[in-house]
């Protein structure tokens, strides 16, 4: 894996449950770039424990970019989760986030490699996501990075009627590019 090229006051590391709060914000302010795309925080109940959800409840895990010099409501700045399925051998991704500063810097890749690292140590041989049809920016990274959308779209029948695609990644002979 490439190693994670960082300012001083940013920290990699596994996500906490007190990350929650940041990881709302974050949430928050990403979700604000798109029209009709409002953050409820009752449609996350996942974030009152993040790590506690996606570590112990789903055996997977979670991880961060803090920002030690932000407040506890600015200070998480990307995230990444990754769990097993009900189906043998795939694994799923959840909260891909990562701020407007830190795109275009490669850690978005580094993010995902360290998830797809943990998938095949794992036991994996593939990888789903699910993405808001709207997340345009972020469908273009998962296709550089080897995935493909998978037929079919699903509504979580949510406050901002969201409409998500499919993604798969086999983890066979598919390096993540920076």
């Amino acid at each position: 894996m490439t190693a994670l090229h960082l300012p001083d006051h940013l920290t990699f590391r596994p996500g906490r449950d007190s990350d929650g709060a940041g990881m709302s914000a974050l949430i928050a302010r990403i979700f604000a770039d798109y029209e009709n795309c409002p953050f409820v925080p009752e449609e996350f109940p996942e974030l009152a424990a993040p790590a506690t959800h996606y570590g112990q409840k789903k055996r997977g895990q979670l991880w961060v970019i803090e920002d030690a010099q932000a407040d506890a409501a600015t200070n998480i700045l990307g995230s990444i989760a990754i769990t097993p399925t009900f189906k043998p051998g795939v694994a799923e991704l959840f909260k891909v986030y990562l701020s407007h500063s830190l795109r275009g810097t490669g850690v978005a890749a580094t993010l995902l490699n360290k998830a797809l690292d943990w998938a095949g140590a794992s036991g994996s041989h593939s990888v789903v996501l699910w993405t808001d049809t709207r997340f345009l920016g972020g469908h273009r990274f998962y296709e550089k990075n080897g995935f493909v959308r998978i037929p079919g779209i699903r509504a979580l029948h949510d406050a901002a009627s969201t409409f998500e695609f499919g993604y798969l990644l086999s983890l066979s002979n598919n390096p993540v590019h920076p």
